[in-house]
């Protein structure tokens, strides 16, 4: 588990952590979302023993990591935005070396056998660290924060600069750990927040402005009545037809996805069903209606929402 109470951080006049707190249960993956410079890295660095805080308390399982920080250590497995990788060893000598550091005596080739499989290096073990892609770099900085089988994850930025598969990987790899692990994931990228983690908390300029599901944190944009349409028969005749509906706020074209087809995004004036309708006014056109669905709200667009209504206070 991870408590933080209210906890503060100063660099000279600037707060870059203003009296946040929350917990992360055992077992919970949990997203930690804020754009560049709103205090995830500070946190992070707060949490792990890297920073002194100026006040309050971060604890994992139970211990204080400022009180007891070797203590608390053992519990954790870091994996910073950048991995501290010794680029001259081979993934075993590098692996070896973490275990001397951390401690692990008994069964040490075994433990670091099963790192490899669970993190998916197996197959490039002895090669030297400097010649494998960034997405196995990061790997094994993967397997180095599990070196010890730690209780606690704490990962930052841990996609940076990869390619869109070598995202993919790591984040299958990540959701896999999260099975028998608590995971805290800190990005500013909002997809990855929304493909891995279970509960979100969203940090901007020092501050928690959400804590909660993906799914609940809709609740904070109204775009419930948004729905998407595929509609057969050209734009120059559906569009107008739909702009016309009283109850429509707005429609925007979105493309021809299939032959004579026209996609549209409809935005219907606030918290209106406008299903009935459309269906009607298509139909009555001879205009048959090959898909409507609703619009969900994105993790995008929550963010955007919440850093807008702070930003307004």
């Amino acid at each position: 588990m991870i408590e933080v109470t209210n906890l503060v951080k100063h660099y000279g006049d600037k707060k870059a952590v203003n009296d946040i707190s929350f917990t992360i249960n055992d077992g919970e993956l949990v997203g930690f979302l804020g754009p560049n410079g709103a205090g995830k890295s500070t946190t992070m660095n707060v949490l792990t023993g890297y920073l002194s805080a100026t006040s309050g308390s971060a604890k994992i399982n139970g211990v204080d990591i400022l009180e007891d920080p070797i203590n608390a250590k053992r519990h954790i497995g870091y994996l910073p935005e950048q991995p501290p990788l010794y680029m001259d060893m081979t993934v075993n000598e590098y692996l070896d070396f973490i275990c001397d550091l951390k401690g692990v005596k008994d069964g040490r080739k075994q433990h670091i056998d099963d790192m490899c499989e669970l993190t998916g290096i197996t197959h490039v073990y002895k090669r030297m660290i400097r010649n494998l892609s960034k997405g196995y770099k990061q790997r094994v900085g993967l397997a180095q924060a599990l070196i010890g089988n730690p209780e606690v994850l704490i990962l930052d930025e841990p996609t940076v600069g990869l390619d869109p598969i070598q995202i993919i990987e790591i984040r299958n790899v990540i959701k896999d750990l999260g099975k028998k692990r608590t995971v805290i994931l800190s990005s500013h990228i909002l997809p990855e927040v929304q493909a891995i983690c279970e509960r979100v908390l969203v940090i901007n300029h020092g501050e928690i402005i959400a804590n909660d599901t993906p799914a609940n944190l809709s609740r904070y944009v109204d775009i419930d009545r948004k729905m998407q349409i595929r509609v057969a028969g050209s734009v120059e005749k559906v569009q107008p037809l739909l702009a016309r509906i009283p109850e429509m706020e707005r429609v925007i074209f979105e493309g021809n996805i299939e032959p004579e087809t026209c996609d549209f995004i409809l935005e219907p004036k606030s918290q209106i069903d406008i299903r009935k309708t459309v269906f009607n006014t298509l139909a009555n056109a001879g205009c048959p209606i090959l898909m409507f669905s609703p619009v969900s709200a994105s993790l995008e667009d929550i963010f955007i929402k919440l850093t807008a209504e702070q930003a307004g206070k």
